[in-house]
């Protein structure tokens, strides 16, 4: 039998950590909550290793849906959501992060490992060179359908790998000549759309697996969630406010090799 209440104190301790780098470095969550998760989930023995990636993954999903309900929030009273676009982005984001939830489940733990480590990669490379000053670039906007199947794409990568997607999406619309700062709130705004449907298909999927008796909703556990939850929420403006006083480009880098150490650490252990 392992301590609930320790296990929940832990998560919200990882909560403080996330909320703060998110509120920082205005990074996903699911970055750090995926890989810590999944190492707490172990050590306390709630699962085996068989499920443990695909826990951590729609646990962090879950979480995003709160964090990103308040950025979101946030951005649209600033009209920094391009409403033009959005339906089109959010209405894929959707269809891709429903489709992964359910197809999670079915992939080989080791395969989802690589998965989530590549796009780590990918993310602190991102990272790194979005400290640099580069022109944006002017290549027009797609037909709506065709960006909505590119938004699909990048929903289902980000439910795949529990991140809310703002890593992925906003370079994506940034390539299409959208404003930086009106592609990071439409990105706010389809964090909750992947979170949420993207929770909606790792529910379904664990109904048969897990039970709501030791805490498990689907694939999201639930005393995780409130841990998680409960910290970060709070925290994220504290660590939006450092960006004032801390040298952020630095701290990103430094980040970035965190990252990467933390993408080999899930492909080998």
């Amino acid at each position: 039998m392992y301590d609930l209440g320790l296990l929940v104190a832990s998560c919200a301790l990882l909560g403080c950590i996330v909320g703060f780098l998110a509120g920082l470095l205005g990074i996903g969550g699911g970055l750090i909550i995926v890989p810590v998760l999944s190492t707490l989930l172990l050590s306390f023995n709630i699962t085996s290793a068989d499920h443990v990636l695909v826990i951590a993954i729609a646990t962090s999903l879950a979480s995003i849906l709160f964090t990103s309900t308040s950025s979101a929030l946030a951005h649209h009273k600033n009209d920094n959501v391009p409403w033009a676009i959005a339906p089109w982005v959010m209405s894929g984001v959707a269809l891709g992060a429903l489709i992964s939830g359910f197809a999670a489940s079915l992939i080989p733990e080791q395969i989802l490992r690589t998965v989530f480590a590549i796009s780590v990669v990918f993310i602190a490379a991102r990272m790194v060179l979005s400290a640099r000053n580069k022109p944006m670039s002017e290549k027009p906007l797609p037909a709506g359908p065709i960006l909505g199947g590119v938004s699909a794409i990048m929903g289902g990568l980000s439910g795949l790998i529990g991140i809310g997607g703002g890593a992925l999406i906003v370079p994506m619309l940034n390539y299409f000549s959208v404003d930086i700062k009106k592609a990071i709130g439409c990105a706010a705004a389809c964090g909750i759309v992947i979170a949420l449907f993207g929770s909606i298909g790792y529910i379904s999927a664990g109904w048969q697996v897990t039970d709501l008796e030791h805490g498990f909703a689907g694939f999201v556990y639930l005393p995780a969630l409130f841990g998680i939850v409960i910290t970060s929420w709070f925290v994220a403006p504290i660590g939006a406010k450092a960006t004032h006083y801390l040298p952020v480009n630095t701290i990103k880098k430094v980040f970035a090799v965190l990252l990467v150490v933390i993408a080999i650490k899930m492909v080998f252990s």
